[in-house]
């Protein structure tokens, strides 16, 4: 990677927004929205907000959490909005946030939130670096430092459980 490849970049620049009218094909027995058709969204938005940062494409490594707070019903609009909080060597974990749009009366409900971790690929599939966050901003600093927490005990739990290999 360049020089320039690595130079530190806003998180406000990886945010990405999806939206979708869900419809009766999404929905379960009980009318509320499939959590898979949800899971769906969530990682396209997220996938788009790593490779925005990375600058090359991206996988999902893990669904760290899904929150599912309230059910998502059809005729609603769910907007997914993505974000990168922390970012490693070559991993990067990405924040999601779902609201749920009534179009006809215009309310507005938090229904999930979501972290995600990608990993920048190179041409041969392989991990590959990418470039740190800039942290000028008070509140990608408290998100990068409750990212990099999440991944230590992450890896604590891991290797108390024997999973590190």
């Amino acid at each position: 990677m360049t020089d320039s490849e690595l130079t530190p970049r806003k998180p406000s620049k990886t945010i990405t927004v999806v939206s979708e009218l869900m419809m009766p094909n999404q929905v379960n027995n009980l009318g509320s929205v499939f959590g898979g058709e949800l899971l769906s969204m969530v990682d396209r938005a997220a996938a788009v907000a790593a490779m925005r940062h990375a600058g090359r494409p991206c996988v999902t490594v893990s669904i760290d959490r899904v929150d599912f707070k309230e059910p998502i019903y059809i005729g609603e609009l769910v907007t997914c909005t993505a974000r990168v909080r922390f970012v490693g060597r070559t991993s990067m974990e990405v924040g999601v946030k779902v609201l749920a749009e009534n179009l006809l009366t215009g309310v507005e409900r938090l229904t999930n939130s979501c972290l995600l971790t990608f990993v920048a690929i190179d041409e041969k599939h392989r991990p590959c670096r990418v470039a740190p966050l800039d942290l000028s901003d008070p509140e990608d600093e408290r998100r990068f430092r409750e990212g990099k927490r999440r991944r230590e005990v992450r890896e604590e739990l891991d290797k108390e459980l024997g999973q590190a290999e």
